[in-house]
């Protein structure tokens, strides 16, 4: 299969492509054209540098063309591309690079970052700084089943893994949603998301494979977002709850009528939030999906999404879904059960993990760990997301990793971490607390303790000094009972 950009570029080469914001005033157009000499360029540039076909290339993926064509130079290269979340620390973005075998961290960071990446035995590629002679190559032919790049998930055990993702299940990914949500030529899907995200990815596969153009903003900024919105001819825009119910919350102008579909997923939708959509009438398609499987799964028919409000609709094209109760046996319609996803879109496996990998695919099953039901009509719906997953402002944490870190420090003897509801962001991160005797401490210096090692969504927002923690028969921390301690904080 053809590169496809090349492809895209030879199609519809004057198309805008990318429209990023310059300044809050100044757009920057870049037709596919552009897009794919510029990748040529920068291929170019890695070649010279010493990059191979076939290694590990990492980057701090911020929302800039910056990004965009160093990820479409790993296909054209037939290099494995690793995204990294720019909210990391240093450690943590050492264990991801170690963990997925990065053979090159591109030089996208702060001096101070890069340097401790590179004290910690990382190397960071050193782009030629002036254009020598031309390296010659072709593109690299796309198999389908080649790993295309590593995006990285937290785990129940605190510790990331890194979900293998091949060009299959990105390109049946892009086809499934155009069936369910539809493509016009004339599409501009803004882009709010992270590009660390296989959300954020995604919509700048689809945009090549479809041909439409991306409307990239830097970061999710209120007054920005609901001005473009307003005054812009967006048609499509893919959000998280919180998200949504920021814009609307501040929302001081019609949106504008090009706009016509609001893909909402990354967390459960409240019911109040749809009933805010329906009222104000904006298109809305509830959705569900998972980095393992290259993103969406199931999508409500944007009908259906104000029909039913609540569900997130039906399997996409290529995907399979089921729920079984504990025994792997499939439940009857509208009874809770664990939900199961098998088809084309479905993750290679965990990089360097082969544990992790076998116990969430089985005989091509992905178990989830996700509960939720299928009614009558063979709708699913999500009832809970991993059953100690905290989803903040549409960040996934995982307890297990932010309890590792406070109880490394020395007067903490246990600690249980729960989210909470919040109004603006789902969910927020609260920690119940038990020091060891005669120590002392205070919230403010746990929280700067924890920001030394945690990006900045992890961090406790709540937290609570008990004498025990609550337990179970069995001895286990009993987390209703956790959250039961933060009353409606």
């Amino acid at each position: 299969m053809q590169d496809w950009l090349v492809a895209r570029a030879q199609a519809s080469p004057d198309k805008i492509a990318i429209i990023e914001q310059v300044t809050p005033t100044r757009q920057h157009e870049i037709t596919f054209a552009q897009l794919n000499r510029r990748v040529e360029d920068y291929c170019q540039q890695l070649l010279l540098a010493g990059v191979e076909t076939g290694q590990h290339v990492a980057m701090l993926m911020m929302n800039s063309t910056l990004a965009i064509v160093p990820f479409f130079s790993a296909m054209r290269l037939g290099l494995v591309f690793v995204p990294l979340n720019t909210r990391l620390t240093v450690d943590e973005i050492d264990f991801q690079l170690t963990q997925s075998d990065c053979d090159w961290l591109l030089p996208y960071g702060t001096t101070d970052l890069l340097g401790a990446l590179r004290d910690k035995g990382h190397s960071i590629l050193a782009l030629p700084q002036k254009k020598k002679k031309k390296v010659t190559f072709s593109p690299q032919e796309i198999n389908l089943e080649t790993p295309f790049f590593i995006v990285h998930t937290s785990g129940t055990s605190g510790r990331p893994k890194g979900a293998v993702l091949t060009y299959g299940n990105v390109f049946y990914s892009a086809m499934a949603s155009a069936y369910r949500i539809g493509h016009l030529p004339n599409d501009r899907w803004m882009c709010v998301l992270p590009l660390y995200h296989v959300g954020g990815l995604s919509i700048l596969i689809r945009a090549v494979l479809y041909g439409i153009t991306v409307d990239l903003r830097e970061r999710f900024d209120v007054d920005t977002i609901n001005h473009a919105l307003t005054h812009e001819p967006i048609t499509l825009i893919s959000l998280v709850p919180t998200m949504l119910y920021r814009l609307l919350e501040y929302r001081s102008e019609k949106w504008n009528d090009s706009l016509r579909l609001v893909l909402l997923g990354g967390a459960a939708t409240t019911p109040e939030l749809m009933q805010s959509c329906i009222d104000q009438n904006i298109p809305v398609a509830t959705t569900y999906g998972l980095s393992e499987a290259a993103s969406q799964v199931a999508t409500t028919f944007p009908n259906d999404a104000i029909r039913k409000a609540g569900t997130v609709g039906k399997a996409l094209m290529f995907s399979q879904v089921k729920v079984v109760n504990e025994d792997g046996q499939t439940q009857p319609a509208n009874q809770y059960g664990e939900i199961l996803v098998k088809g084309l879109t479905v993750m290679q496996g965990y990089y360097n993990n082969p544990s992790a990998t076998a116990k969430m695919l089985k005989e091509g099953w992905l178990h989830t760990g996700d509960i939720g039901y299928l009614d009558d009509e063979g709708d699913l719906w999500l009832v809970q997301r991993r059953s100690d997953l905290i989803v903040t402002g549409g960040e996934n944490v995982y307890p297990a990793e932010v309890e590792a870190v406070l109880r490394q420090h020395h007067v903490i003897k246990e600690v249980a971490v729960v989210g909470i509801p919040d109004a603006e962001w789902g969910q927020k991160v609260a920690t119940a607390i038990v020091l060891h005797e005669g120590q002392s401490i205070t919230a403010e210096e746990i929280e700067s303790y924890t920001r030394q090692q945690l990006a900045g969504y992890k961090i406790p927002r709540v937290i609570r000094f008990v004498d025990a923690l609550p337990l179970t028969g069995s001895g286990k921390i009993q987390r209703s009972a956790v959250r039961d301690l933060f009353g409606e904080s």
